[in-house]
């Protein structure tokens, strides 16, 4: 799935999948990495895979997301690019750019028709985007509401080829527990945070253990900045925001291990780590593929 910032395809991949696996926020840009679901059905498994949204120019993370995206396109055998119904322009260059080396049945999801107050208004969006590209299907959804994906998913299935399956049958994703805990902290200090600050943000989980004394999981992560100053907003007045933080954080994550999660948070900086490529890798944001 492939598509502008804040399009939806991270809400969309929850509502497919059936879990929360991908981070959302009202804020563009929030998805950095690929994210991988998995939904297993009576006779078939799709392997889902969420991109960071597309935007151009950037400092070395604003590039390696935008690879990310342009080269997922290449390795997976569909393409959804999921579109904003309410966005100004349609169809969008950058999206068709981003879909010139797709291969295999392509499909356009138009998201967010929950917001359009005359469905009649979803028609020229339509027939744009029907005039830009030989789109396979074009199907107009609300990933916030569930409208149409249920018939989505049926299109995706369809032109799926076929292959056995690649991960077990009770598999939701291939990411190991630690990306998930630190996108799941990262997301809280979106919600939490203003301006520049999430953006400026990178977790590294260092410790992720079971405990029996008190038996509960234990996880100790740093959450990076680059300046003082957001250091400082993170922490807030008396530790303050990082024990709200931690406290959001710590609810999610044990809601999806189904255990009592004791939550170890620290903020240190490193500064200019957005623009580091050591500080990329060590963080997780390189290339898989």
């Amino acid at each position: 799935m492939i598509g502008r910032p804040n399009a939806g395809k991270s809400t969309l991949l929850n509502r497919l999948v059936g879990e929360k696996l991908a981070i959302v926020s009202p804020r563009p840009q929030t998805t950095r990495n690929r994210v991988t679901g998995i939904r297993n059905l009576p006779a078939a498994q799709i392997v889902f895979v969420d991109t960071p949204g597309l935007h151009a120019g950037g400092d070395k993370l604003g590039t390696f997301m935008m690879e990310t995206a342009e080269r997922a396109v290449k390795d997976v055998d569909l393409v959804c690019l999921v579109v904003d119904a309410t966005a100004r322009e349609h169809p969008d260059p950058l999206a068709l750019r981003a879909l010139a080396d797709a291969r295999g049945p392509l499909v356009c999801a138009i998201n967010k028709t929950d917001r359009v107050r005359s469905k009649s208004a979803l028609l020229p969006i339509i027939d744009r985007w029907r005039a830009a590209r030989a789109f396979d299907e074009i199907v107009p959804i609300s990933a916030l509401d569930g409208t149409n994906c249920e018939r989505l998913l049926a299109l995706i299935v369809e032109r799926l080829p076929e292959h056995p399956f690649l991960f077990p049958p009770d598999a939701t994703s291939d990411q190991p527990e630690t990306f998930y805990v630190a996108e799941i902290i990262r997301e809280r200090i979106f919600h939490l945070t203003h301006q520049d600050v999430p953006y400026a943000v990178a977790v590294r989980v260092d410790e992720l253990a079971e405990r029996r004394r008190p038996e509960c999981l234990y996880i100790r992560a740093t959450i990076f900045v680059e300046q003082d100053s957001q250091r400082g907003i993170l922490i807030g007045r008396q530790g303050a925001m990082l024990k709200r933080i931690g406290t959001d954080a710590r609810r999610t994550l044990e809601a999806f291990f189904g255990v009592k999660v004791f939550l170890d948070l620290t903020v240190q900086v490193r500064r200019n780590w957005r623009k580091d490529e050591r500080a990329l890798m060590e963080f997780g944001l390189r290339m898989t593929s």
